[in-house]
């Protein structure tokens, strides 16, 4: 009768202690939300791009131009923290036109108006928009 109660008690403990144990997500939970977590990013930075290429070159200043390629920057930079879930071919094509839109912009002399900046950054910033949007239907997303 003694015995009762303690197999009670290392069952409950196993219990516990395997529940406790359940938190732990498993590789393909771990992936599935990574994928997603890119996705996000993607969508981000394709939002941003957007912005981006539907400001006005005939009233756009510098700033302007300025705070939206900062976002698409940054927008890149979090893409790149995830990039290791999109296909070799992707995360290239990705990678590529981010930095030419990084080098096109700082290439812009400091005297560039808004509307010569935006007229000379629109190949960059429309081949990012093509290989986000690529990746973004590689991923499904």
């Amino acid at each position: 009768m003694k015995r009762f109660p303690v197999v009670g008690v290392l069952c409950l403990s196993a219990v516990f202690g395997l529940s406790a144990c359940s938190d732990d997500s498993s590789p393909a939970e771990e992936a599935t939300e990574a994928a997603a977590d890119l996705c996000t990013d993607l969508n981000a930075l394709k939002a941003d791009n957007a912005k981006l290429k539907a400001l006005n070159p005939a009233v756009a200043t510098k700033d302007e131009i300025k705070d939206a390629y900062d976002a698409v920057q940054q927008d890149w930079e979090d893409v790149k923290e995830n990039a290791s879930k999109m296909r070799d071919a992707e995360r290239e094509a990705v990678q590529s036109a981010a930095e030419n839109l990084k080098k096109g912009y700082e290439d812009l002399p400091g005297d560039t108006t808004g509307k010569d900046a935006l007229t000379q950054l629109q190949p960059q910033i429309q081949s990012l928009d093509q290989a986000a949007t690529a990746a973004s239907s590689g991923l499904k997303c």
